[in-house]
């Protein structure tokens, strides 16, 4: 019974590599829509988070299936409760990666265009990339020291991201570039959002490991410019 249940969880932290793995690649995609100002790839983007929620929905109903077989207790609770939360994590990713195709679709009828912010975001996202393989890695090789190594990914983030809202706030004050400034807004703060994620991935690491759940980070102590 004991070497069935670690392999159904076995099976389920292979499935939580797989979906990160398609998170990372719908990530890349909307950023390179977004660059490109391409609306066919921002459509896949959109269309592709179906798949990434079936995966989101088929982790959470083997949870529920093994919870309702199985009394897991101490750490292999801890793994269950950890699985779950990161299977949340990573499909809420996926949706912000959706948020930023949406409103590359909506960039297509402003004749504006920055290259600096631009640049910036894509700073942001390949930061969020790195991060995200640092916390999957960290959940695969149960590396708390890899899992609070993200919080100083994050803090380069969150400075892109300041850089990238000072920039929108240098534009003009054309009606088309407030609204391109506004979109930018939004698509930064989705792509910090995706690096936040990262970080609460490394917390469930650290709880995972050690049995004590403290936040990385601490987001009423903002880090200086």
């Amino acid at each position: 019974m004991r070497a069935s249940f670690h392999h159904e969880l076995e099976e389920l932290e292979a499935a939580i590599q797989e979906e990160g793995a398609l998170v990372l690649r719908v990530l890349r995609s909307a950023l390179n829509a977004l660059a490109r100002g391409d609306d066919e790839l921002a459509d896949e983007v959109i269309r592709f988070d179906d798949e990434i929620d079936r995966r989101y929905i088929r982790i959470e109903e083997g949870v529920q299936s093994l919870l309702a077989r199985q009394t897991p207790v101490a750490g292999d609770l801890r793994l269950v409760l950890a699985v779950l939360r990161v299977n949340l994590h990573l499909e809420r990713m996926a949706d912000y990666c959706v948020t930023v195709a949406k409103l590359t679709k909506l960039m297509g009828g402003l004749d504006v265009n920055d290259p600096q912010i631009l640049g910036s975001l894509e700073d942001m996202g390949q930061r969020c990339e790195q991060m995200i393989r640092v916390a999957l890695d960290a959940f695969a090789d149960r590396d708390v020291e890899k899992a609070r190594s993200l919080q100083e990914l994050d803090e380069l983030i969150d400075r892109a991201n300041r850089r990238a809202t000072e920039d929108v706030l240098s534009l003009g004050d054309s009606p088309e570039e407030r609204e391109y400034g506004l979109r930018m807004l939004v698509i930064s703060r989705c792509v910090e959002r995706i690096g936040d994620h990262a970080v609460d991935i490394g917390e469930q690491v650290a709880y995972l490991v050690t049995g004590d759940f403290r936040e990385l980070t601490d987001a009423s102590h903002p880090t200086p410019s």
